[in-house]
């Protein structure tokens, strides 16, 4: 008898991608869990997907023309610069599966993105994870010296998901002096839109520099389009007509297209909530310090308190206050920045969480 077919055998070794929990159905809970945007789409938004929806039996723009030109426009560069995917995930997926083969390896930061080190499994390749500062930070002279001549590509997240702080410009460019040229190097600016930090690096500014670095970007957090899934890539052209040869066809639905063009037009209403959310943020911030919280530097949408082996003994104690959180076993806890009510919610956990530690 014939064996049995089996997958690839190395799919049983690939870390497990943790959503953040979500509210049990008709309960009163605050979901803090997923860096959501907590307000609606932008104006226009929900109307003109609506619209687009009477279109649904018809392929869409491939090659997302429309919106492509749409972003060119807004960041100021060439439409052949720009490729857009099913969320910058599957740009960054593409991307590794385009530059790496078996052997390959691929340096990032940890605790970092969590699908890193997923996404560069499945490209082949093998993960080499440089551990953060204490701070929270990216220790990019560790990680310039864990690149060896098998490393294909370096992941950068700015502001870093999930501890928080952003990644600056002279520390970046200084890195890149020290990587070859062959080496990828990929900057997540996913929470771009919320950073502060007077210092922080210049994605598009360093992609115009340098021919081996690619920006990803998507409208999942400040333009609150999680559920349509559009994420993109800046890069330079040659990076780009290969991207667009191996990524999936039709990879950007239609209602998603149609959702980031209307969500670029609507630039003042954008920066109106973006305000509104730092502005929560910073709130946050100022009363977990008078709680006695010590965390790092908060650049997202999204706060870091470094619990360690404690982090989840804390995420089901909010949990059982109704407030939903991400944590992290061994290393801490991430909470979204949500509405007002909501993070007070939070905030409520917090301090009696360290009530009870100085009791202890």
């Amino acid at each position: 008898m014939a064996p049995a077919f089996r997958l690839r055998a190395d799919l049983d070794e690939l870390p497990a991608y943790v959503p953040g929990e979500r509210p049990p159905a008709g309960a009163a809970t605050f979901k803090l869990s997923s860096n959501e945007n907590p307000y609606p789409p932008l104006p226009g938004v929900v109307a003109a997907v609506a619209d687009a929806a009477a279109d649904l039996n018809r392929y869409p723009d491939m090659a997302a023309t429309g919106l492509v030109a749409a972003l060119a426009e807004r960041l100021g560069v060439g439409a052949d610069r720009v490729v857009v995917g099913n969320g910058s995930v599957a740009v960054l997926e593409t991307l590794l599966r385009a530059a790496c083969v078996p052997g390959d390896e691929v340096v990032h930061a940890w605790r970092s993105f969590e699908a890193y080190p997923i996404a560069v499994r499945v490209a082949g390749a093998r993960s080499v994870p440089v551990p953060l500062t204490a701070d929270g930070r990216h220790d990019l002279d560790a990680m310039a010296e864990a690149v060896t001549p098998r490393t294909r590509a370096v992941l950068l997240c700015s502001p870093n998901n999930p501890t928080g702080p952003a990644l600056h410009e002279a520390e970046v460019r200084a890195f890149l002096a020290r990587v070859p040229r062959e080496v990828l190097v990929v900057l997540d600016e996913a929470y771009v839109e919320f950073v502060r930090d007077p210092d922080v690096v210049d994605g598009l500014a360093l992609v115009a520099d340098h021919k081996n670095v690619v920006l990803l970007r998507t409208f999942s957090k400040a333009y609150g389009l999680a559920g349509l899934r559009v994420g993109y890539a800046v890069a330079r052209p040659r990076l780009v007509r290969g991207l667009r040869a191996v990524s999936t066809p039709f990879g950007v639905n239609a209602l998603a297209q149609v959702a980031a063009r209307v969500s670029l037009r609507a630039e003042d209403a954008l920066a109106e909530r973006v305000e509104h959310i730092v502005a929560e943020r910073g709130r946050v911030l100022a009363a977990l310090a008078e709680q006695g919280w010590t965390v790092p530097d908060a650049q997202g949408n999204f706060v870091w308190l470094p619990l360690g082996r404690r982090a989840l003994a804390f995420a089901q104690e909010a949990a059982r206050e109704g407030v939903l959180v991400r944590g992290f076993a061994g290393d801490g806890v991430r909470v979204s920045i949500g509405d007002h009510e909501a993070n007070d919610a939070f905030l409520a956990v917090a301090g009696a969480w360290r009530q009870q530690a100085a009791l202890r």
